[in-house]
């Protein structure tokens, strides 16, 4: 069954752009796994903001499960942790 999500992610202070790199690097392997990055949108961080606002689409969960599971993803996990600060990840349901 195809599922929905939107993604909140705040960047380290000082680290945006490189955050915006980090996702431009992983949501590239998105469609090798069943799914599409339907928007990115981006706030100026300030105050409680999130950086970075992605609505993403997968197939089904096993091709979320893959895409998370990916290795080229894991082999970023030292970046993803020096650039961002924290992410809410939500199951939504798109008109």
């Amino acid at each position: 069954m195809a599922m929905s999500l939107c993604c909140l992610l705040w960047a380290r202070p000082g680290q945006e752009e490189a955050l915006i790199a980090y996702e431009d690097r992983v949501l590239a392997l998105v469609a090798e796994h069943g799914g599409r990055v339907l928007q990115r949108a981006r706030t100026d961080g300030s105050g409680d903001q999130p950086l970075e606002i992605q609505l993403l689409t997968f197939d089904s969960q096993e091709a979320l499960d893959g895409y998370l599971g990916d290795p080229r993803r894991l082999a970023l996990a030292d970046e993803r942790d020096r650039v961002v600060a924290r992410t809410e990840l939500m199951n939504v349901t798109l008109d």
